[in-house]
């Protein structure tokens, strides 16, 4: 390791953050976080229980009055300072999640400016919240409608992106004055946990934020979703996990938003600029080595130019350098672990066994660490079983397709609808599209749909409710209507 890597490692807090205090496991349980380029231990850090999980939600309910009774000014200008503090350690917040997760480090960089413009952009937000008054259509009452914060709120974040799932859903939190307990992934607890120390310096008070890293999530969460006093729970991961969710909340009748797995089909027809395409692909599919609930898990590709385009693509593919994300020019770093990577070769040697070609890679890289070789397999069966789960990994599958019908059919025929992407130079076909495909986002001609002034979130399995964008803040507001006597009667 380093020195620059040991020396941030020893300036992050270990604790719990509760009730704005740094402190041990209530048992003084720890576990540690490994690097996933070598299997090394990074950091030990404090592993909450379910008391622990209590005393959190205790936290934040107790701070809600308060918080919700905050200028939004005051809110706003606490999230500015956050986005410049994150602004100005990012190399600091980089470098940590490549430790932690391993993408390489010009992509935890993109990541970082992405997360912290969930800062800026709830910041402009936060005064922009507004109701209405109006008269009512009788003419014998006022009608006035308010806004409130809807109260405690319960965030359960995924490993693959530690800065920005938790920037995406505590910025609008803050914005509408709600308090938190975020447990952030087993896995990658380090940024969130360096996060909430940047909050605390931005002046967020205590308990607004409270921070339970554990790796007991079901039995510390659990407890929380079924209190009286939790009244929002926001979660981002497979859709097993959420369906679960879903059903423990439907108990305290939780507001619920949900963005769950996603099986993201990448259509390119006959007059797309397959250099366009290409990038695109090389975009939507290794970002975050292809560690992405929006990454192309299906490429299809009209039959004319399938050839050439696997051509184009596997050329590509062939010179992404794999390494540890630290090393200079490195494109791919490692998968989270060998679970992951365990599950990505399996599914490549069930879509060999269905009668696909491995064009590239398909297999697990020798030495220490997850580290998988990116993978073309072309001749895909439209039902193999690699189209229908997330990969999850670096490993792109090219099917065929006869016209925009079958690609339209075959781009639905998933229980997932995130995200879709199509190249196509016809414009009216590019409408249709955004109509026909039964997804929350589509990106049309790029591989990239993500950003904080847009609504994220899908359809059909892959969750409901929308992160970022004017419609992020209301996923946290509770809307009141007061009912006025004529103020004319007489």
């Amino acid at each position: 390791m380093r020195p620059a890597e040991r020396a941030l490692l020893a300036s992050l807090p270990t604790g719990l953050l509760i009730d704005g205090e740094w402190r041990e496991a209530s048992d003084g349980g720890t576990f540690v976080v490994e690097d996933p380029a070598t299997g090394a231990a990074l950091l030990a850090i404090a592993d909450a229980t379910p008391a622990d999980g209590e005393a959190a939600l205790a936290a934040a309910h107790r701070a809600q009055a308060g918080w919700a009774g905050t200028a939004p000014r005051e809110r706003a200008e606490i999230l500015r300072r956050a986005f410049d503090a994150v602004t100005a350690r990012a190399e600091d917040f980089a470098l940590l999640m490549t430790l932690e997760m391993g993408k390489p480090l010009a992509e935890s960089r993109g990541e970082v400016a992405y997360g912290a413009e969930f800062l800026r952009w709830f910041s402009e937000e936060t005064s922009r919240v507004s109701g209405r008054y109006a008269t009512a259509p009788d003419g014998r009452s006022r009608l006035l409608v308010l806004k409130r914060p809807v109260g405690p709120s319960l965030f359960i974040t995924p490993w693959n992106f530690p800065l920005a799932m938790a920037t995406r859903k505590i910025a609008p939190a803050i914005a509408a004055g709600c308090t938190m307990v975020l447990k952030p992934a087993a896995l990658t607890p380090l940024t969130a946990l360096l996060f909430a120390a940047v909050l605390e310096e931005a002046g967020l008070p205590p308990g607004v934020l409270n921070v339970i890293p554990t790796t007991s999530a079901g039995r510390v969460t659990g407890p929380l979703i079924r209190d009286p006093r939790l009244r929002k729970l926001s979660f981002t991961g497979s859709t097993e996990v959420g369906r679960r969710l879903i059903a423990d909340a439907a108990d305290q009748v939780l507001r619920v938003s949900m963005e769950l797995g996603g099986n993201a089909p990448f259509l390119v027809f006959e007059d797309a600029d397959l250099d366009q395409a290409v990038e695109g692909a090389l975009l939507a599919k290794l970002r975050n080595g292809g560690e992405a609930c929006t990454a192309a898990n299906r490429l299809l590709v009209h039959e004319r130019v399938a050839a050439e385009f696997a051509e184009r693509l596997t050329a590509r593919i062939a010179d992404y350098p794999v390494a540890r994300g630290t090393e200079p020019g490195a494109k791919l770093g490692p998968l989270v672990d060998a679970g992951t990577r365990d599950k990505v070769h399996e599914l490549v040697e069930s879509a060999r066994a269905d009668g696909a070609t491995v064009a590239l890679g398909g297999r697990p890289v020798p030495g220490p660490g997850y580290f998988y070789e990116p993978t073309v397999l072309t001749n895909v069966p439209a039902d193999a079983r690699i189209l229908r789960e997330e990969i999850f990994g670096p490993v792109a599958p090219i099917v065929t397709f006869a016209d925009e019908a079958e690609a339209v059919a075959l781009a639905n025929a998933t229980e997932f609808g995130l995200v879709a992407y199509a190249f196509t130079r016809d414009l009216d076909r590019g409408l249709r599209l955004a109509e026909e495909l039964e997804v929350g986002m589509f990106g049309l001609n790029t591989g990239i749909v993500s950003n904080p002034a847009a609504p994220f979130g899908g359809v059909k399995q892959s969750g409901l409710g929308r992160e970022g964008g004017f419609e992020g803040i209301e996923e946290y507001l509770d809307t009141r209507y007061v009912g006025i006597a004529d103020p004319f009667r007489g």
